[in-house]
C-alpha cells in the first residue's frame, strides 16, 4: 500500500511560515493596542492634580501587556466607594480598542491560513 504524503509535508511547511509571522506580527498588535488604551486612559482620567494621570503606563512583554495607574487610588476613583462615584477611565479606554485588537489578530490569523 502506498500514501502520498506531499500535501501533508506542504502544509507542515505553511504552518511552520505561519507561526514566523505570528511571532513576529502578534507583539506588535499587542503593543499597539496597550498603548492606544493607556493613551485613552489618559484622556479619560479625572484631573485634580494631574496625579493619577500621570501615573497611567503600560509594561508589555511580547504577547502579553499591562496598563493602568501606579497612583495608589487609582481603583477607588475607577470603581468608586461608599462615598464617591465611580469615574471610569481605564474600562471604557479598554473597551473601546477590543474591537480593534481582535479585527488585528484575526488578520494575523488570516494571513496564516
Amino acid at each position: 500500500m502506498h500514501f502520498d504524503v506531499s500535501e501533508l509535508r506542504d502544509l507542515e511547511r505553511d504552518l511552520e511560515k505561519g507561526a514566523a509571522k505570528v511571532a513576529k506580527t502578534a507583539p506588535l498588535v499587542v503593543k499597539k493596542s496597550v498603548l492606544d488604551i493607556e493613551a485613552d486612559a489618559k484622556i479619560n482620567a479625572p484631573v485634580d492634580t494631574g496625579n493619577l494621570e500621570s501615573s497611567i503606563s503600560s509594561d508589555i512583554d511580547g504577547l502579553s501587556g499591562e496598563c493602568g495607574p501606579t497612583a495608589s487610588y487609582g481603583g477607588f476613583v475607577e470603581g468608586g466607594t461608599s462615598r464617591m462615584a465611580a469615574q471610569p477611565y481605564m474600562g471604557p479606554a479598554f473597551e473601546k480598542h477590543v474591537p480593534a485588537f481582535e479585527a488585528a489578530l484575526g488578520k494575523v490569523a488570516e494571513k496564516i491560513l
